[in-house]
């Protein structure tokens, strides 16, 4: 069963600043690596739809107006997450959370997908501020990556 982002939520949060570009790039303070024995297709038909959020754990609900994913996350509360890139021609999604309780200061990720010999490999970047909520951030991706396991499987 897929889950979608309802498109009629909207939540009021803090607002979060972008990081700044150095020479154009971001430089990610978080990286993981993960080869799947699925196709870059079959994964990026998951990743690459904004408004799928069954491979994300514990989203209580979402709504998603075409450029804004707005998130209710459990430990994390109301998240907005604006779509920066989205390009199916090289398999990448890059997002900026710009609204969200607590702390976070400012956060950039990029998805990109790639084929390899087992099938493909998804190289997942994140950039937060402070530096003290990369642990959280880290562990919040991997459970992605356990989530995305199983539905690729099924």
């Amino acid at each position: 069963m897929r889950a979608h982002c309802r498109r009629d939520a909207f939540f009021d949060t803090v607002n979060i600043q972008p990081l700044e570009a150095k020479e154009g790039t971001h430089e990610m303070a978080i990286e993981i690596k993960h080869e799947f024995s699925a196709t870059p297709e079959a994964l990026w038909d998951i990743l690459g739809t904004p408004d799928r959020v069954d491979w994300v754990p514990g989203v209580q609900s979402c709504s998603f107006d075409g450029e804004v994913r707005s998130l209710v996350l459990p430990g994390a509360g109301a998240i907005k997450e604006r779509i920066l890139t989205h390009d199916d021609e090289t398999r990448t999604l890059e997002y900026s959370c710009f609204e969200s309780p607590g702390g976070l200061e400012s956060h950039h990720a990029r998805v990109q997908i790639m084929a390899s010999e087992v099938g493909c490999r998804l190289v997942w970047q994140a950039s937060v501020i402070p530096a003290s909520i990369e642990p959280f951030i880290e562990g919040s991706m991997r459970g992605c990556i356990e989530r995305l396991e199983a539905i690729l499987r099924s």
